[in-house]
């Protein structure tokens, strides 16, 4: 089977998976969700009235093939909200825009839920179990290998490291950094080759990672997004977890050209609907001066650009858009 890269961060490409690697994949996520605890695919809550609520390929088919009854997420934030409170899914597997919207509808949640594609923050998964859930769950996965790894929310809440922690290996997984520092993948369920390409064992994440001391997987941001600034290398997904205050729907860091090769590094925020600029201005004062010698040279508020089919932050689009809203407070007299 051919599976086509989202194209959020580079051009599309097409991945070729096996039928051993499908069914390998598709075998740790059923695993996954029977051991998340509780009644899920392949236990108790199976072929009951408690459905699975999810709209990937990776989600659906196990379900289906332990005999879950499914059920696709609504477009509508609304009317997904009202589908929630209707099916009562035990499992539910959401994208973060996705739970976004939903909390924003006033969704509430049971059982457990899951998301994926996109970064999850510990303040996200946080918002998911305030509304109901009784887990909250970011799966760190690839078009290449679904899944990698998976953390509970609590888990994730309680990590105070740089970087964002996505979990431990699932079974089967090796996770390696290479020289570069640049996080590596195999198992069984990575995917053959790319089209046209030779087989390769080893996925190559794009992905900047750690390990930390109990073999855990830890982001450190994608290498193509370093900021250079003053001659540092400075990787936004180390600091951007700080953003995450209350309030914030959304926060990114990103570089705006200043000039001879060196670069702005500035923090650009998505408020949640109501909060007031000022008062995210002063709770994220001091998350900001933590960042030491990355402290951003800006600060900004606006509404992120999302990309691709998994809307994903559209980095080059955020870093135009602070780039003119610095411009803009140049010529009128504001820093």
């Amino acid at each position: 089977m051919i599976v086509f890269t989202s194209g959020t961060t580079s051009r599309p490409r097409a991945v070729v998976h096996t039928r051993a690697g499908l069914a390998a994949g598709m075998e740790t996520v059923a695993s996954l969700f029977d051991d998340g605890g509780g009644a899920g695919v392949g236990g108790a809550g199976v072929g009951g009235a408690e459905p699975v609520l999810g709209g990937t390929f990776f989600v659906l088919v196990p379900a289906l093939t332990r005999g879950a009854p499914v059920a696709l997420p609504a477009r509508s934030p609304r009317v997904l909200a009202r589908q929630l409170a209707r099916l009562r899914p035990r499992d539910t597997y959401l994208t973060p825009p996705q739970l976004r919207d939903a909390l924003g509808a006033g969704a509430r949640f049971g059982g457990r839920v899951w998301t994926g594609s996109a970064p999850a923050s510990a303040a996200l998964l946080g918002r998911v179990r305030a509304a109901g859930a009784e887990q909250a769950w970011g799966v760190y996965a690839l078009t290449e290998l679904f899944p990698a790894a998976a953390v509970e929310s609590r888990e994730k809440a309680a990590f105070d490291g740089a970087g964002d922690l996505v979990g431990a290996p699932l079974p089967g997984v090796r996770a390696v950094p290479d020289a570069d520092g640049q996080l590596l993948l195999a198992g069984p369920a990575a995917r053959d080759r790319y089209l046209g390409e030779e087989p390769d064992p080893w996925v190559r994440t794009g992905d900047r990672a750690r390990l930390d001391g109990a073999g855990r997987i830890v982001l450190e941001g994608r290498c193509k997004d370093m900021v250079l600034r003053r001659a540092e290398n400075i990787y936004p997904g180390l600091y951007e977890p700080g953003l995450q205050v209350p309030g914030v729907e959304l926060g990114v860091l990103v570089g705006v050209p200043a000039g001879d090769g060196d670069e702005r590094l500035v923090a650009v925020v998505q408020p949640r609907p109501g909060v007031p600029e000022p008062a995210l201005r002063a709770a994220l004062s001091e998350p900001l001066r933590r960042m030491g010698a990355a402290r951003p040279d800006a600060l900004l508020f606006a509404r992120i650009p999302l990309s691709g089919r998994s809307r994903k932050p559209d980095r080059a689009a955020v870093s135009a858009l602070a780039a003119r809203r610095l411009t803009a407070g140049r010529a009128g007299g504001r820093a």
